[in-house]
C-alpha cells in the first residue's frame, strides 16, 4: 500500500512551498534544477537578501530575479507548487512599477548602444586593414 504524499501546509497561509519550486511554478525558470542553480549563484534575492533553495516563500514577500540582462522585482501574490499555464502563473506574482520602468529604460539603452556599435560579419581584409591603419595615423589614434 502506498500513501499519497500530502503537501505540507501552514494553518494560516496555506501550502508551504520552497523558493525553487515557487520560481518554477511561476515560470521564471524552465526546471527546478535551473532555479536551484540561479538561487545558489546569487541571481535570486528574497526580501533583499541572498537565500537558500529551501526557503519557504510567503505572500507579500519581494523577490528580485535576474534573467539574462534584466532584473525583475516581483511581489508574491499567491503560492502554488504546481506548474500551470502562463496566464495562471502570472497570477502568482506582480512586478513592481519601478522594475518595469527600469527594464524598459535598460532595454532602450542597450538598443541604442547596439545601433551605435554595429557588429561586422567578417574580419577586415588586407585593403580594409590598410585603410584602418591610415585612418589611425591621420587621427593619431592609439589602440
Amino acid at each position: 500500500m502506498s500513501k499519497a504524499k500530502k503537501p505540507a501546509t501552514d494553518t494560516q497561509n496555506g501550502p508551504k512551498v520552497r523558493l525553487d519550486k515557487w520560481l518554477w511554478a511561476a515560470r521564471f525558470y524552465k526546471t527546478r534544477a535551473i532555479a536551484k542553480t540561479a538561487i545558489e549563484g546569487g541571481k535570486v534575492q528574497y526580501d533583499g537578501q541572498r537565500s537558500k533553495v529551501s526557503k519557504i516563500v510567503e505572500v507579500g514577500a519581494t523577490i528580485k530575479v535576474r534573467q539574462g540582462f534584466d532584473d525583475k522585482v516581483v511581489v508574491i501574490q499567491a503560492i502554488s507548487d504546481q506548474r500551470k499555464g502562463a496566464p495562471e502563473a502570472a497570477l502568482l506574482y506582480e512586478e513592481t512599477a519601478e522594475s518595469i520602468k527600469h527594464r524598459i529604460d535598460e532595454n532602450e539603452r542597450r538598443r541604442k548602444f547596439n545601433k551605435a556599435n554595429p557588429l561586422f560579419d567578417h574580419k577586415p581584409n588586407k585593403k580594409e586593414r590598410r585603410q584602418i591603419h591610415r585612418f589611425r595615423e591621420d587621427s593619431n589614434i592609439e589602440i
